[in-house]
């Protein structure tokens, strides 16, 4: 029950102590063939071509193109300066080779192979003969050690093939997750500015309401209670909604408590508004072109929101006496949204300076639903709000016709 952690554990400690498991590999591998070369009493020579054997698999799979060329040099030396095989170049040899043909670029890899193969059959010749050896028995001889050290080549080239495939699936892994956070926020992005823009109209609006309200009142405190009165009531209900407003929006943002959810303002809230902002003392018309039908519900907010904000902007900025007109021109696939006002036009571009969110929201709502927005001064006065948005028509069963 405890080999599979104790595996994991081992697997995880030796993909971070590569050099240090090389390391004492080829240190233990030097001194078996030194303590085989004194037991034999062999040459200096062979003393040398067995350290050079050993010592460079330190590196064999942090720099393989170095050790495994170290290791080939001193593979052919052996061929060349020593009369008998050495033991260790049995072992050292087929490890240098799998270690090319694993942790190698390809074209290391593959000159590795011919190196590889010739020099096994040649070690086949010259160390495996015994006397009286046929020609066919020394080719025997020298196919099997190419032969051997061949399919060590494969077994690492099949290691290394697999390595490629598990480095490709965790740079692929690293760029989803990338691309995931990227996405998380962009999006943490987009609910913020939607938010702002939502606090926008609800604070504007209300703010601006209250703010006229307040106006009249005081002045018609000391000649007509009975309007002083009713500016006051009119103060109350526009806090107490846009209080309402406030709460569900920003119940959103906390995780820790109940959300709130009212009602969403739609197309069918536009008269209502309107006659609100009559009684914030704005005059205005309203018109419908066309016949109405039923939207989805983020298009019937934006049309809400783009008919408050323009209202706001009015009182704000048109000046008294200022006298606006609310169409909703209802065509077969386009809702034209047009508020147009005879006040003061130049005014109402101080809402355009930077910072401003009142008519970059406009802008926004139009492009959120592939739609587009324009506003400005009017020739000869005044100021015109103009938003065309595609509006196919919805079933009550949701689906479009």
């Amino acid at each position: 029950m405890q080999t599979t952690p104790l595996l994991e554990r081992w697997n995880r400690w030796a993909r971070g102590h590569t050099g240090v498991i090389d390391g004492a590999l080829a240190a233990v591998l030097a001194l078996f063939g030194v303590a085989l070369h004194v037991a034999d009493a062999r040459s200096v020579a062979g003393l040398f071509v067995t350290l050079a054997l050993t010592l460079p698999l330190a590196w064999r799979r942090t720099r393989p193109v170095v050790a495994g060329s170290l290791v080939a040099l001193a593979a052919y030396a052996h061929l060349l300066v020593l009369p008998e095989v050495l033991p260790i170049a049995a072992i050292a040899v087929p490890i240098a080779v799998y270690a090319l043909a694993a942790y190698a670029p390809r074209w290391a890899a593959n000159t590795a192979l011919p190196v590889a193969v010739v020099g096994g059959a040649l070690a086949g010749v010259l160390y495996f003969g015994y006397d009286g050896r046929t020609a066919l028995e020394a080719f025997v001889t020298a196919a099997f050690v190419a032969v051997f050290l061949a399919g060590v080549w494969a077994f690492g080239r099949v290691r290394g093939l697999r390595l490629r495939e598990m480095d490709s699936l965790t740079e692929r892994n690293r760029l989803l997750e990338l691309e995931r956070l990227k996405e998380a926020e962009l999006a943490a992005t987009q609910e913020r500015t939607r938010i702002a823009r939502e606090m926008h109209d609800i604070v504007a609006h209300s703010l601006t309401a209250i703010i006229a309200q307040a106006d009249g009142g005081r002045y018609a405190a000391a000649t007509n209670p009975e309007a002083a009165a009713g500016a006051l009531t009119t103060i109350a209900e526009t806090g107490r909604r846009a209080l309402t407003d406030m709460r569900g929006l920003l119940s959103v943002l906390r995780e820790d408590t109940p959300r709130e959810f009212t009602t969403t303002p739609g197309v069918g809230d536009v008269p209502a508004l309107v006659e609100q902002m009559r009684t914030s003392g704005l005059e205005v018309e309203f018109s419908v072109d066309g016949q109405s039908r039923e939207v989805p519900e983020g298009l019937g907010l934006s049309v809400y929101r783009i008919v408050q904000e323009s209202l706001t902007n009015v009182l704000k900025h048109a000046g008294p006496r200022a006298r606006t007109h609310v169409r909703l021109d209802w065509r077969p696939d386009t809702l034209v949204v047009e508020i147009v006002d005879d006040g003061r036009g130049a005014a109402a571009l101080v809402e355009a300076r930077p910072g401003g969110q009142g008519l970059t929201g406009i802008e926004e709502r139009a492009r959120l639903h592939g739609g587009r927005a324009a506003a400005g001064p009017r020739d000869g006065g005044g100021y015109r709000v103009r938003a065309e948005l595609p509006a196919p028509a919805v079933s009550p069963l949701g689906w479009r016709p």
